[in-house]
């Protein structure tokens, strides 16, 4: 995998504004374990609120043990709730490639499972369409090809309490800290220098 950052550079340029009247959106993306996904996302400018759970399957109400069994269908997935006016949907789809390795299939570094699959799940077709596009100009940057599933949002079903903030409420368990913190790390610099 190449990673270049020139998606921070692009983050001003794609939708950073100051307009303190506009509505929250929220997009539902998955790229791994919701606990590393989670955390990247809630230094990003502009978002507002990041939820973990699950979807992408069928059985309703899913419970932690279930997904990680494989019973459902569902993957672990974030919700990200973000102000238009400071952060566009493209800025927001364009840090997703630079989160987690989407050419990856079957998990997520250690973390291997259909639970831990690259996907984004549109609400509507605007959100499909910037998904495809995002996916088209992020394939530039990589060596392999991206796996990531692009697919409608038929249901989130929040995670447990639990997970909620994990990493914030964790910082010192050894998954935190072995895996979480330098990804962290990694992306606040990145961010830094945006």
């Amino acid at each position: 995998m190449r990673f270049r950052p020139a998606f921070l550079i692009l983050l001003p340029i794609l939708g950073f504004m100051n307009n303190a009247h506009s509505a929250t959106e929220s997009v539902v993306l998955g790229g791994g374990c919701f606990w590393c996904t989670e955390a990247a996302y809630e230094m990003l400018p502009g978002v507002k609120d990041v939820v973990s759970g699950y979807a992408g399957g069928d059985e309703p109400n899913p419970t932690y043990q279930q997904v990680c069994a494989h019973a459902t269908g569902h993957a672990e997935v974030i919700r990200i709730d973000y102000d238009p006016a400071q952060v566009s949907l493209e800025a927001v789809l364009d840090y997703f490639w630079h989160v987690h390795n989407p050419t990856q299939v079957g998990g997520q570094g250690n973390d291997q499972g259909p639970q831990y699959r690259s996907i984004i799940l549109y609400a509507n077709d605007a959100q499909r369409a910037a998904a495809e596009k995002s996916k088209a100009r992020a394939q530039e940057e990589f060596r392999d090809p991206i796996t990531t599933e692009i697919v409608p949002l038929k249901k989130f079903w929040i995670a447990e309490d639990y997970h909620q903030d994990y990493f914030a409420k964790n910082p010192t368990a050894g998954y935190c800290r072995f895996v979480i913190a330098p990804k962290i790390r990694k992306l606040e610099q990145q961010l830094k220098k945006s």
